[in-house]
């Protein structure tokens, strides 16, 4: 089966630059059996490359973690073992909530050699997040660093529980693991339709949406990932995202370790642009991923005194502007290209290596997916909702949903509709245009105004709002709440002071509103709010300068600030490592 995988590799590798022969050619491999990081990476660590840097640590005390591709398969055998002793079987949902550690990179290997079920979670996660996901996620065993292990509580007392760098009652030492055999045995067969992973995305609706991918749709699908972003093999790949998003897996794990490149990763506590540059320069990275909120940061920095050795540069998110583009393009004589995915998929379209670039557009088609626009009438057109061919049926897409109660809800018809409207010219370039539903990107993270709503809703004060996004010259875009008050609540800096808080104690800090206008809400005949019409006024407002009289912005609060002022709040609020190609 690796047979079949490293060809389709072959071919995408040997076609990087003929775009017109890789999309009409390429084909997915059939496989019925796959292992990932058996029948794949452990090829490469007994291969030519084993000696190969495959995972390159830098910390900002200017020390170093190198791990070779024959050292981290060794370690992963190791902890798949412990895991194994530990009551880990196949099937069994795992809760990682790493940050940027080699522990979480030999876990996802164990679990993927175990054929366990990892379900990614993000530090960030408020102790309410947590209890969700553990129920809904039918968590079994959890892994986090010692300093998250006060957020669990008495959540997950009935899981296996395992802490990095440190313990405590009823928690499991992880580095005990380095002591079991290096030599891992399987139990069984690894099928490529069994479940892998499971991925919290925000929807429409009052909970995330659960997303599932198999033992094929992340690890093979990401091929075309690699496509998209150029990588070769032995290139030095670095990608700014945080562990516990999709897009982490994407560029950490799967698309550089397809191509038997190194993942280099700057582990800064706080995003910091001239030490990013700095380790990028110094570890001579050759391809570099960023959510346009990192690239918008990266140009205020004198680029020119950087001689990088980077050949690709690659962002997504969401649209770029054009004068981020244009500045690296001036100083560094590289064109930014950006990319489409989901959390759901692999990437679907993108600029792909030595083709035309088109402004502000999302590339072309990737080979293995079919792309259309369909209209509300579910006719195909130039600027409509981006579906997804399913015959053939791509790799790199989920199965389904997993439901509550642990089933799958498949995708059903012959399309996948993605919720994303975008425009086709008539060489084939995607341009986004807009959600087709409420959510939105602020900070590279997707919102759902829902979720925000039902927490505002929480607050006695609060009667009625909605969320929207309010333009934002870094970040693209903040939540904005327009909130009706109780009555005999009047609009003042105290009750706008008091709903800050309340939203500080019940979302994380990824999710949380930053405005609040104490305003009517426009709505249509049936009584439905118009946030098309808040959405509107907002941007004139912006874009005007305009300040409404009732509106309140979180900065403007000193008494929200931690120890440290302003800095510290904007620093924990926008971490460096941002997330999964859309979802925040």
């Amino acid at each position: 089966m690796s047979d079949k995988f490293r060809a389709a590799r072959d071919f995408l590798l040997a076609n990087r630059a003929d775009y017109e022969v890789a999309y009409r050619d390429f084909r997915w491999p059939q496989l019925d059996r796959f292992n990932w990081a058996l029948d794949w990476f452990d090829s490469i660590a007994v291969g030519e490359r084993r000696e190969q840097t495959a995972l390159w640590m830098a910390y900002e005390d200017g020390t170093e973690t190198k791990l070779s591709f024959r050292e981290l398969s060794n370690r992963s055998a190791q902890i798949a073992n412990y895991y194994r002793e530990l009551g880990v079987r196949r099937g069994d949902s795992f809760m990682v909530m790493l940050g940027n550690v080699p522990a979480l990179w030999e876990t996802v290997l164990a679990l993927i050699k175990l054929g366990g079920v990892i379900l990614p979670a993000t530090p960030l996660l408020s102790g309410e997040d947590l209890a969700d996901r553990i129920e809904r996620g039918r968590v079994r065993h959890i892994v986090c660093t010692a300093d998250c292990i006060p957020k669990f509580g008495d959540l997950g007392k009935s899981c296996t529980r395992i802490a990095v760098g440190g313990g405590a009652p009823g928690w499991h030492g992880y580095e005990t693991g380095y002591s079991a055999s290096e030599k891992y045995e399987t139990d069984g067969e690894t099928r490529a339709g069994d479940p892998m992973q499971l991925y919290f995305t925000s929807g429409t609706t009052s909970k995330p949406k659960l997303v599932l991918h198999s033992q094929v749709t992340y690890p093979v699908g990401h091929l075309s990932t690699m496509y998209w972003i150029g990588l070769r093999p032995g290139d030095i790949h670095c990608n700014v995202s945080s562990p516990g998003w999709a897009k982490h897996a994407w560029s950490c794990f799967f698309a550089p370790w397809n191509a038997e490149a190194t993942v280099f990763v700057p582990n800064q506590a706080r995003f910091n642009a001239k030490g990013l540059l700095e380790a990028i320069t110094r570890a001579a990275v050759t391809t570099f991923c960023a959510p346009p909120t990192v690239w918008r940061i990266l140009v205020t920095q004198p680029l020119a005194d950087y001689e990088t050795q980077l050949r690709e540069v690659v962002s997504a998110g969401e649209p770029l502007n054009p004068e981020v583009i244009d500045h690296v393009q001036a100083v560094w004589g590289l064109t930014i290209r950006e990319g489409y995915g989901q959390t759901e998929s692999s990437a679907v379209a993108g600029n792909s290596p030595g083709q035309p670039v088109k402004s502000a557009s999302l590339g072309r088609p990737m080979p293995g997916f079919d792309p259309i626009l369909l209209d509300a009438a579910g006719g195909e057109t130039s600027e409509g909702e981006l579906c997804i061919m399913l015959d053939p049926r791509p790799l790199g897409l989920m199965p389904g949903y997993s439901r509550d109660d642990g089933t799958l809800s498949p995708i059903m018809g012959n399309i996948y509709r993605t919720g994303d409207v975008m425009s086709r010219d008539a060489d084939g370039y995607f341009t986004f245009v807009g959600r087709a539903d409420d959510v939105f990107k602020a900070s590279d993270y997707r919102i759902s105004p829902f979720e925000l709503e039902s927490a505002l809703i929480e607050h006695p004060d609060v009667v009625e709002c909605a969320v929207v996004p309010s333009p934002d010259p870094v970040r693209l875009a903040v939540p904005k709440a327009f909130v009706i008050l109780r009555s005999g609540a009047e609009p003042s800096r105290d009750v706008a002071l008091s709903i800050f808080q309340h939203i500080r104690k019940v979302l994380a800090p990824f999710n949380r509103i930053r405005r609040i206008e104490f305003s009517d809400l426009p709505k249509t005949i049936s009584g439905k709010i118009r946030r098309v019409e808040l959405r509107q006024r907002e941007a004139a407002n912006v874009q005007s300068g305009a300040r409404p009289a009732y509106e309140f912005k979180e900065e403007e609060f000193p008494e929200l600030e931690p120890a440290g002022g302003r800095q510290a709040v904007m620093r924990s609020s926008t971490p460096a490592n941002q997330t999964p190609l859309t979802d925040g």
